[in-house]
């Protein structure tokens, strides 16, 4: 069987551009390929499908996140191996190949990902600790295929019978943090994370797509808070982001009122936003 026919590529989108997926796509055009669109953007599907051949394409009516997306992407592949991919995160046809061959070649291998760099090809962080060890800022310059403790979920090889073994990503957490939460659990299947220095992609980390500025703040700080205090109540029932938020609340109300007194609208959404999050996490989920 050809490698090519042996991998799907799964891509969630949420708002990206037309340019953006396209020049994802165009590097892959010999893969099977299914996508998921959050924004439920028929005009982009359309275009899309004039240019490119895709296996399936799932267009949603409601924002289902990027953990959900791919776990319903995944249930539709038929290939032993999936790539979970960004459209913001550029690999070539040849840099996905390193990858399969690569996690072939490691006995034990659960997760492989490439080493990615910014447009200026200055490395960009990829892998490392896990978040409640270590700030996702520090960029470990490796000189060689490493294991660590997690990768970005921005490019990840993995097997699908493992994928569904440990149970998918949680879609308890909405976009954060869900991979680090599935390197934990591929781990526990004593399989390693391994970042392949010879596979190269080009990825900037933390840039949102969505252009309109209230929406964005929103998403990222709802978002951010729930799955921080989600993620880190699976670790300790204590829970101290939790305790930590708790303390913080009162003061986020304040701040609330005063920015909406003072027509601040970005930070009365970023209150907003964060104490939403809280009173989800301690009363509805």
């Amino acid at each position: 069987m050809s490698p090519f026919q042996n991998i799907t590529i799964q891509i969630v989108l949420y708002e990206e551009s037309e340019e953006m997926v396209f020049k994802c796509l165009n590097n892959l055009k010999n893969f099977k390929i299914i996508i998921l669109d959050n924004a439920g953007n028929y005009k982009l599907k359309k275009e899309i499908l004039k240019k490119f051949s895709i296996s399936k394409y799932f267009l949603e009516n409601k924002n289902l996140g990027f953990s959900k997306g791919h776990n319903k992407i995944a249930s539709h592949v038929k290939t032993d191996y999936l790539l979970i991919l960004n459209a913001d995160c550029l690999i070539d046809q040849e840099n996905v190949l390193i990858l399969l061959n690569a996690y072939k070649k490691f006995k034990g291998s659960g997760i492989v990902a490439p080493t990615t760099y910014d447009f200026e090809k200055k490395l960009t962080y990829n892998g490392g600790s896990l978040v409640e060890n270590e700030s996702k800022n520090i960029i470990t310059d490796i000189s060689g295929d490493t294991c660590f403790k997690s990768v970005l979920g921005s490019a990840m090889l993995i097997k699908k019978n493992d994928f569904i073994e440990v149970g998918m990503f949680d879609e308890n957490l909405f976009l954060f943090f869900s991979d680090d939460d599935l390197c934990k659990k591929i781990t526990k299947l004593n399989k390693s994370i391994i970042q392949i220095y010879l596979a190269k992609a080009y990825h900037t980390h933390g840039v949102s797509k969505v252009k309109n500025i209230f929406k964005r703040i929103y998403l990222k700080e709802f978002n951010m808070t729930f799955d921080e205090l989600f993620y880190y109540s699976k670790i300790n029932r204590k829970n101290e982001k939790f305790e930590k938020l708790k303390k913080k609340i009162f003061n986020y109300l304040i701040k609330l009122f005063l920015n909406i007194l003072l027509l601040n609208f970005k930070k009365v959404i970023f209150y907003y936003a964060r104490i939403l999050a809280f009173y989800k996490f301690k009363y509805n989920r």
